[in-house]
């Protein structure tokens, strides 16, 4: 049986450039434009209370991921 592979698969594979800093910083815009279109939808969709609430929940999200990699980063780079 011929093992077959995902859209997204294919496209990691042709990387133009394979240079580890611009595949994250590339990653890194698609992810903020994707929240960004993201709070744009909640905002058309639900009430401003609840959208705000929302909002401000994967913003915080996004900070805590944030922080949390950067004292793993620093603890690495004590040791």
């Amino acid at each position: 049986m011929r093992k077959t592979r995902s859209i997204i698969e294919e496209l990691n594979l042709i990387s133009v450039d394979r240079d580890r800093d611009h595949a994250v910083e590339n990653r890194g815009e698609h992810l903020i434009e994707s929240v960004i279109h993201l709070i744009e939808r909640i905002e058309e969709n639900y009430s401003p209370e609840i959208a705000k609430d929302l909002s401000n929940r994967i913003v915080n999200s996004i900070r805590k991921v944030i922080k949390e990699g950067q004292r793993e980063n620093k603890d690495e780079s004590n040791s």
